[in-house]
């Protein structure tokens, strides 16, 4: 079976390579190939700026202030990214939907794969469910996979930071 490589692991991808964006062209190809996609080209400095600019554009959906808001920005990724589904066996190893066109640079690949997973994951998941850290001094990127919806942290480490912040709070506020 042929799983569907939009959605959780795009939504990954995405958060990984906002949060540490590949320096150069052939490490923004490793991290393509080591996220698994078969793409046959290499990324160009074009592709990295490109890719740049799009990775903006889809921070501006993690930030949107309401789900109507985040609806309208994806929105507008997928209709300048995506394409009709259709059904390509193009590595030979199993049929698979694509929402992209075909001989596309390798900065058209990674929006289009994005911008659908994203929708995807949101969709099937919930809107609420890519936002930033709840730790105020962090600005990380959450993109919620939990099984209860919850995940408010982009680490144990914040989660832990905010926890020993409000134990204090409580514990001085009594002493007082």
């Amino acid at each position: 079976m042929q799983l569907n490589p939009y959605g959780r692991e795009a939504v990954r991808f995405a958060v990984e390579l906002v949060e540490d964006p590949p320096a150069s062209a052939g490490r923004l190809t490793r991290r393509c190939h080591a996220a698994g996609l078969a793409v046959g080209v290499r990324a160009t400095d074009h592709d990295l700026r490109r890719l740049e600019s799009f990775l903006r554009r889809w921070v501006e959906v993690v930030d949107a202030v309401d789900e109507p808001a985040r609806a309208d920005r994806l929105n507008r990724l997928l209709a300048r990214h995506a394409a009709c589904p259709r059904m390509t066996n193009h590595t030979g190893t199993g049929w698979h939907l694509h929402f992209r066109d075909d001989d596309l640079d390798l900065a058209d690949v990674v929006a289009a794969l994005i911008s659908v997973g994203t929708a995807m994951h949101l969709t099937g998941r919930g809107m609420h469910r890519l936002s930033r850290c709840a730790l105020p001094e962090c600005h990380r990127i959450v993109a919620d996979m939990s099984r209860n919806g919850r995940q408010r942290y982009c680490s144990p480490t914040c989660a832990n930071r905010d926890a020993v912040r409000r134990h204090r709070a409580r514990t001085s506020h009594r002493a007082r």
